[in-house]
């Protein structure tokens, strides 16, 4: 009984294992595969300086510039046109304020629902007195609220 038992456990613990080992996808049956011809690559590698630049485009219409300079900032573009027509059009900015990405595609948050009700302005104005007042030394930190070590 043991033996059987010992056994049903050990096989429910194999079935159960995951699994760490990645299989290449299976190869899916397609038509002929079109190759997309670079008619422009152009590239300055990085110089002393650690400035560069590249342009590539492809015969479908990508095309992609970047040029990095000095301090490790950078600026492109991107473009493409949709299988609709449109064209997308990203530019960006890399620096010291981080990726900072310009485009009409890009999504917008909607504007704030409603005002801010006063007696939350009230608050906020309250909170910044009391801070400012703190800062001059006015007044003391107030005791915290939170459980901690006896002073």
């Amino acid at each position: 009984m043991k033996t059987i038992l010992l056994s049903m456990l050990l096989a429910v613990a194999v079935a159960d294992k995951p699994s760490f080992t990645y299989d290449a996808p299976a190869p899916r049956p397609s038509g002929p595969v079109r190759v997309i011809e670079i008619i422009r690559d152009d590239r300055v590698h990085p110089a002393a300086d650690g400035s560069y630049t590249f342009d590539v485009e492809t015969e479908d219409g990508i095309s992609r510039h970047e040029a990095g300079g000095v301090g490790g900032s950078q600026q492109g573009s991107v473009n493409f046109k949709f299988p609709d027509g449109q064209v997308f059009d990203l530019q960006f900015v890399a620096d010291a304020n981080g990726y900072q990405p310009q485009s009409p595609f890009l999504p917008v948050a909607p504007a704030f629902p409603h005002p801010i009700p006063a007696h939350a302005l009230r608050q906020i104005e309250r909170a910044r007195q009391e801070e400012a007042a703190r800062a001059r030394g006015e007044i003391r930190q107030a005791p915290s609220q939170s459980y901690g070590h006896p002073q």
